[in-house]
C-alpha cells in the first residue's frame, strides 16, 4: 500500500510539532545540582526560556533542595515540583531587587504550576515591618490566561503568597499554603475573572483568601469551594482595593479557624474582651472603600472557630467617593467568637448598604458585654481603614450591629450566648425595610431589649418565639410606634414586647 506523500508530511508535521509542544527537561540534566550552595538561577531561567522557545513542555525540579534567585515563566511551560524537591529563594535578599516575585507569569497564557514539591520564598531574609518594601510576593501570576497551580506546597513568603493579577481563566486546586515569616503573609490573593480555586489548604499570618479590585475592571465570576483557612486576619475579604468592585462570586463548603501560630499579632494583649490567645479577626470581611461596586455574592456552608467576628460588612469612602454594596446572601454557617466585637453590617450617611440576606445562621457568642458597652456611641469613621476593630473593641450589639443599611432580612438566625451579655441582641440604626424572620436569641442580661432601633423605619419582625423569660423585646427610639411591626409571634414568655406599648 502506498503512501500519500502529502499525508506523509502533515503526518511528520504533526509528529515533530508534539514533540516541541510536549519537551520536557529536567534541570540537573543541563546543569543544576542539588543542594549545593551556588544558586541554580541561570540554568533554570534558561531551561524554562528554551522549552518556551521550542514551543512550550514541562520544566521538572526533582528530588533536593535548589536555591535560586527570582525566576521567570513562560507561555506553554509547566514548572514541576516532584515529591521531595525544593525551589528556595536565595539567603540574599538584594536578588529579589525589582522584583514582584519569587516565580512570576507575566502577560502569559497555558502557563502553569505543579507539585508535589515545595516553593519556598525564605522569607525570614526580608525586612519584618509591616507594608516594608523590597519584599517579592512567592508566585505572582500577572495578565495570564489559562493558567493553572496545582497539587504544589507554598511556604514561607516574603509578602504575599499566591497574587493573581489582572488574570482570566486560573485554576487553583489542591494547594497547600504555610505563611509566618513576616508581615504581609496573605495566603491567595484574587484579582481577575473565570477564576477556580478548590480544595486548598492555607495557614497565613495575614488575609487567607483575600479578593483584590486593583483596576477599573472588576474581580468577577469567581468560585472558591472546599478549603480550609487560617489566619491572625481575616479568613475569607473581599477589600481593601475594590476599586473595580466584585461581581457573581461564590465561596462555599469551607472550613474556618484560627493560625496555628502568631508571632505578631497577639490581639488578646492589644485589645480588650478577646478570649482566646491566637484568633482571626473576621470570618468573612466585605469592604468597598475605595470605590466599586459589590453586586452578586454568595457565601453559604461556611463553619467558623476562632474568630473575634463572623460577618464584617463595610461601605466607606477612604480613598474614593462611596461605591455600592449590595446583594449580598450569606447562609448556612456555624460560628463561635471569641470578642466583643458583633457582626456587623454599616454604611456611611447618605450612603446604604443594600439587599443583604442572612439565613440558616448559628452564631455561639463569647458575650461578657455590659450596659456601658451596650450605651457606648459609635463612631461613623467613614474614611477609616475597615476592619472589624474600627469601632472599638466593642459593639453595642451583642449579636448583629446594623446602622445605615437598607433591605436587610436575617431568616433563622439563631444567637446563642456562652456567657451573660447586657447588650441587646440586635441593634438598628438608621436601617429600614427590615425583616426578621424566625429569630432566636438569648435574653440579655439585666432586663436589656432583645432589640434595639433608632431612627429606623419599616422594620418586621415574624415568627418569633423564646423559651426564656424575656423582660423586653424591642425597645424604639422616639414615637414611631410603625417603626417595628409584629406577625406571628409568640410572645408568652416575653413581659413586654415594646417600650411603646403599656405595661
Amino acid at each position: 500500500m502506498k503512501t500519500d506523500p502529502v499525508r506523509l508530511i502533515l503526518l511528520l508535521a504533526v509528529v515533530v510539532l508534539g514533540a516541541a509542544q510536549g519537551r520536557d527537561v529536567d534541570i540537573t540534566t543541563v546543569g543544576a545540582v542539588a543542594n549545593a550552595a551556588t544558586p541554580a538561577t541561570a540554568v533554570i531561567q534558561k531551561a524554562i526560556d528554551e522549552v518556551a522557545g521550542a514551543g512550550g513542555g514541562t520544566v521538572i525540579i526533582p528530588t533536593g533542595k535548589f536555591i535560586t534567585a527570582p525566576i521567570q515563566l513562560r507561555s506553554h511551560v509547566t514548572l514541576r515540583l516532584e515529591r521531595g524537591a525544593v525551589l528556595a529563594h536565595t539567603d540574599n535578599p538584594a536578588d529579589a531587587r525589582g522584583a514582584r516575585a519569587f516565580v512570576l507569569a507575566e502577560d502569559c497564557e497555558d502557563v502553569g504550576i505543579e507539585g508535589p514539591g515545595t516553593i519556598d520564598g525564605n522569607g525570614r531574609v526580608f525586612e519584618q515591618r509591616d507594608s516594608a518594601p523590597g519584599r517579592p510576593n512567592l508566585v505572582c501570576l500577572r495578565n495570564c490566561r489559562d493558567a493553572v497551580i496545582r497539587n504544589v506546597t507554598l511556604r514561607n513568603a516574603g509578602s504575599w503568597t499566591c497574587r493573581l493579577l489582572g488574570c482570566d481563566g486560573v485554576r487553583i486546586h489542591a494547594v497547600r499554603i504555610y505563611s509566618h515569616q513576616g508581615y504581609n503573609n496573605d495566603g491567595i490573593d484574587i484579582d481577575g475573572r473565570n477564576i477556580a480555586i478548590s480544595d486548598c489548604i492555607i495557614d497565613c499570618d495575614d488575609d487567607a483568601i483575600c479578593f483584590k479590585s486593583d483596576s477599573p475592571t472588576p474581580c468577577e465570576n469567581v468560585t472558591v469551594t472546599n478549603c480550609v483557612a487560617a489566619s491572625n486576619c481575616n479568613l475569607i475579604k473581599m477589600g481593601t482595593a475594590s476599586f473595580g468592585g466584585f461581581k457573581n462570586i461564590t465561596v462555599s463548603n469551607c472550613s474556618l479557624h484560627a493560625a496555628s501560630e502568631d508571632n505578631r499579632r497577639q490581639w488578646k494583649k492589644k485589645h480588650e474582651g478577646i478570649a482566646l490567645d491566637t484568633t482571626g479577626i473576621s470570618g468573612i470581611a466585605l469592604e468597598i472603600v475605595d470605590g466599586g461596586v459589590m453586586d452578586q455574592v454568595c457565601f453559604t456552608n461556611i463553619t467558623m472557630t476562632g474568630i473575634q467576628t463572623p460577618v464584617f460588612l463595610r461601605l466607606g469612602e477612604r480613598r474614593n467617593p462611596a461605591g455600592a454594596l449590595r446583594n449580598v446572601i450569606i447562609s448556612n454557617i456555624t460560628a463561635t467568637t471569641e470578642s466583643l466585637i458583633s457582626s456587623s453590617i454599616t454604611g456611611i450617611p447618605g450612603h446604604f448598604v443594600e439587599n443583604v440576606i442572612l439565613r440558616d445562621i448559628i452564631v455561639h457568642v463569647l458575650g461578657q458585654g455590659t450596659t456601658a458597652h451596650a450605651s457606648r456611641a459609635v463612631p461613623e469613621k467613614e474614611k477609616s481603614y475597615p476592619e472589624n476593630r474600627m469601632f472599638g473593641d466593642s459593639l453595642p450589639a451583642y449579636g448583629l450591629f446594623v446602622r445605615h443599611a437598607k433591605g436587610v432580612t436575617l431568616d433563622n438566625v439563631q444567637f446563642r450566648l456562652r456567657n451573660a451579655d447586657a447588650r441587646p441582641a440586635i441593634v438598628l440604626d438608621d436601617a429600614h425595610d427590615i425583616e426578621l424572620r424566625h429569630l432566636r436569641a438569648d435574653p440579655p442580661a439585666g432586663g436589656a431589649p432583645l432589640l434595639r432601633a433608632v431612627g429606623s423605619s419599616h422594620v418586621l419582625v415574624s415568627g418569633f418565639r423564646t423559651a426564656q423569660p424575656l423582660k423586653q423585646f424591642a425597645e424604639i427610639a422616639g414615637n414611631a410606634r410603625d417603626a417595628v411591626k409584629f406577625l406571628d409571634n409568640d410572645f408568652a414568655g416575653v413581659e413586654r414586647v415594646s417600650n411603646l406599648e403599656p405595661r
